[in-house]
């Protein structure tokens, strides 16, 4: 039995790449009820295991989701694109 690629790790110059940007847009949140502490929270002490890298794209709604496409550069995107579609993400529900 294979394993899909959404649950295989990306290299650690993507993952933190991807993990910084999420840090960096939860940032920009007004944090007045701690939202944006708690998310932050929740990302910036993981790992890149497994299906860490979609655990933190999948924190985003869409509209956010493309907001961090536009930030990252083609290999991080490319490999978010690659692990969405492995995941069953219909093409035109893909900002990456």
């Amino acid at each position: 039995m294979s394993t899909k690629i959404y649950y295989i790790a990306p290299s650690d110059k993507i993952f933190e790449e991807v993990k910084a940007k999420a840090i960096e847009i939860w940032q920009g949140y007004d944090n007045e009820f701690g939202y944006a502490d708690e998310k932050v929270g929740r990302i910036k002490d993981i790992g890149n295991i497994s299906d860490n890298l979609m655990f933190i794209v999948a924190m985003f709604d869409f509209p956010n989701q493309q907001k961090l496409a536009r930030k990252l550069s083609v290999e991080a995107r490319d490999a978010i694109r690659e692990r969405m579609f492995d995941g069953g993400q219909p093409e035109e529900y893909n900002p990456f």
